[in-house]
């Protein structure tokens, strides 16, 4: 009955015609179409509403066990497999997501210790300052931006900006911050985590020229909060 509707709004095709080449009887046809809907056709085509919403929302990357949930969630009543179905006969289906790649890369010299074990508070300024290097997208492509934090202030002492991630863009960073602080760094420790940036000999070569001590976590584990616009000591 649907194709037969269809030849009509698509090829103008008459249903007369239709009906004598499938053989089929003219009383049936606008019964079918002039019937209306039964109540679990409506409740499908509300379903199949809700799907196309969820899966829209989700810019194409829910499958049916998400959307599932969040429609009982709503007050629907229905299985996981009940929104299979229905994706599959609206030929949706939900695409994994990717795990970013993280920025940073083990670099291939030893890296510090970790002096900090994840207690990012210090007693004075210039005790513990922290570093890291965040990728900003543009439109005529990346920029990588390196900050050193104070965390007993969370003043942001220095930063550095450039297209590349190396151990050039932290250098310039660092020592902006010891620019900021008059100079003096002797003893500060610098935690960051273990990017070749940081442990490149160039880098390492530069903590020892202000008597800066560094300090490593893991690799692609965020030292602390981004850094603050204060202007504390």
């Amino acid at each position: 009955m649907e194709f037969i509707e269809s030849q009509r709004a698509e090829f103008g095709v008459p249903h007369k015609i239709c009906f004598r080449a499938l053989g089929v009887s003219s009383s049936w046809f606008y019964k079918w179409k002039n019937r209306r809907p039964t109540a679990r056709e409506e409740r499908r085509a509300r379903l199949d509403e809700e799907i196309e919403r969820h899966f829209a929302a989700s810019g194409g990357t829910y499958g049916s066990p998400r959307i599932a949930q969040d429609l009982r969630a709503e007050g629907w009543k229905l299985s996981e497999n009940t929104v299979a179905r229905r994706m599959a006969e609206l030929g949706l289906a939900g695409r994994r997501q990717k795990k970013p790649r993280s920025l940073t890369r083990q670099g291939k010299r030893p890296a510090a210790p970790d002096l900090v074990r994840r207690k990012f508070t210090a007693v004075a300024p210039d005790v513990l300052w922290v570093g890291d290097v965040t990728m900003i997208r543009t439109d005529e492509g990346p920029l990588y931006l390196a900050s050193v934090e104070d965390l007993f202030s969370r003043r942001l002492l220095g930063y550095a900006m450039s297209e590349h991630h190396d151990a050039a863009l932290t250098v310039a960073s660092l020592q902006m911050a010891v620019v900021t602080r008059g100079g003096d760094a002797d003893g500060v420790i610098f935690h960051s985590d273990r990017g070749s940036e940081y442990t490149a000999a160039r880098y390492q070569a530069e903590c020892r020229k202000h008597g800066v001590v560094q300090s490593m976590g893991r690799v692609g584990c965020s030292t602390t909060e981004p850094p603050s616009r204060s202007t504390a000591p």
